[in-house]
């Protein structure tokens, strides 16, 4: 990779990049949002061969080749159906190098790419020439102590990873994680609250679901997740995540709210129920995160399992959801008229709608002191997406209402290298504001040192009581 890889093309506004990247390049990385099984790090075993650690999990792979014709089950998807699916792992590796022309310009390449070449030392380009080359570089390197998992967690200078979990999880890898040092507060990883499966009635099983929460009523449903979210503090949160369709929130009686569980719970649900019971979830979480000091993060805006016969044949979380129109001004007013302005909450903001990044989110970031803005994630967590993130909320947010970098990523590997290019994009935004004689120097250097490290560790520390944070 070039020194100045991502850095701005003229050479003034360049050489002012340069120095602010060295001021973020060498700081910690706070991973406060993402997706990493912590079974990896708690059983610290050596990763399989290079397929399954790198393409078969990663659906920002497989959906390319997927949209191109490549089964995922040609890939190592696993099935649900009990279909045929590729186990040969050099198999799948030749597949993605017959086919790493489709990825010219996407971040997907950027990412492999360096994971290629700074993680795993590999010397050239991938193509269906040096698959077998690579792969087998890749294996070698896999096989001694220091690719382990935790080898590498330290390599990668993490201070702290936040996983994601149900909260039917029993939370054994983060017992195991704690027993070993690693976990619980204070810990290297966390994990998260992310509830989604028990508040959406459209999610096929949510009545067992509950049963398995152990709520028979309404009363005992908000008691059980009252409980699950202290177990969750237990084991390192500081946040909460909740990944709904639209941003919709409402305050119902709690007499309405008990008579729409009773009838979902019952089978008889309405046309609307699922979104009225969703929005009022978001509200009645709200009210536990000033409770108990979790911040909360808002992911909405994904239509789950757009293509139908990828869910059926290899369900959830294998590149088969869309972006969709989102609404915020309007959808978060009932949240935002009760706990907008109470000193212990606080409300992260992601949107995959960046037509709402100026319009919607940056004003309402600055108008509450409890929003701040997440960074883009998904399908807009590539280098053009940032940078115009940044144009887009700077002028209304300025920095200080944004929540810093979140690498969002179930691949472990790519962590280190999807922060570098946050950290490079932000010193080339920041440098032309240098270059405009907007932001003097001293200014900027500190500035990216808070996008980077300070403002993510602030944002996502769970807040106490006394307005102190934990």
């Amino acid at each position: 990779m070039h020194d100045d890889h991502l850095l701005p093309a003229e050479p003034g506004v360049r050489a002012i990049a340069r120095e602010l990247y060295g001021h973020a390049k060498g700081l910690p990385l706070i991973s406060p949002h993402g997706h990493v099984d912590p079974a990896i790090l708690a059983d610290d075993q050596p990763f399989p061969d290079p397929a399954r650690l790198i393409v078969v999990p990663d659906h920002y792979v497989t959906r390319m080749l997927a949209s191109q014709g490549v089964a995922p089950a040609d890939l190592g998807v696993p099935s649900l159906d009990g279909s045929p699916v590729e186990t040969d792992g050099r198999t799948i590796w030749r597949r993605l190098a017959a086919q790493w022309h489709l990825f010219r310009g996407t971040p997907s390449r950027l990412w492999t790419e360096r994971v290629l070449a700074e993680v795993f030392g590999v010397d050239g380009p991938l193509h269906a020439d040096t698959a077998d080359r690579v792969y087998d570089t890749i294996a070698e390197r896999l096989a001694s102590p220091e690719f382990r998992p935790r080898a590498l967690f330290e390599r990668f200078n993490l201070e702290v990873l936040a996983t994601t979990e149900s909260p039917l999880s029993d939370l054994g890898a983060h017992a195991k994680l704690a027993a070993d040092g690693w976990g619980g507060p204070g810990g290297r990883v966390i994990t998260t609250f992310r509830p989604d499966d028990l508040v959406d009635l459209d999610w096929p099983g949510w009545a067992d679901r509950v049963a398995q929460l152990g709520a028979g009523t309404y009363a005992e449903f908000l008691d059980r997740l009252r409980e699950r979210r202290q177990a969750f503090i237990a084991a390192g949160a500081t946040s909460s995540d909740h990944g709904h369709p639209t941003a919709a929130t409402l305050a119902l009686a709690p007499q309405q709210a008990a008579a729409l569980f009773d009838r979902a719970l019952g089978g008889r649900a309405e046309p609307g129920d699922a979104e009225t019971f969703r929005a009022h979830m978001l509200v009645e979480f709200a009210r536990m995160s000033v409770e108990d000091g979790l911040v909360m993060q808002l992911h909405p805006g994904a239509v789950r399992n757009h293509n139908a016969a990828l869910y059926a044949r290899h369900g959830r979380d294998v590149g088969g959801d869309i972006p969709s129109p989102t609404e915020y001004v309007r959808a978060l007013k009932p949240l935002l008229d009760e706990l907008g302005t109470d000193p212990r909450f606080r409300i992260v903001l992601y949107t995959l709608d960046e037509t709402a990044f100026t319009r919607e989110l940056a004003p309402l970031a600055g108008g509450y002191p409890a929003v701040f803005l997440g960074a883009p994630w998904w399908f807009l967590d590539s280098p053009e997406g940032l940078r115009r993130y940044r144009e887009a909320v700077t002028e209304t947010a300025g920095f200080y209402n944004t929540a810093g970098f979140v690498d969002d990523t179930r691949a472990f590997c790519s962590i280190p290298v999807r922060h570098d290019v946050a950290r490079r994009v932000d010193a080339g935004f920041l440098a032309r504001l240098v270059a405009e004689h907007r932001l003097p120097l001293d200014e900027a250097a500190e500035t990216i040192a808070d996008l980077a490290y300070h403002l993510p560790k602030r944002v996502y520390a769970r807040t106490v009581h006394n307005g102190a944070s934990a």
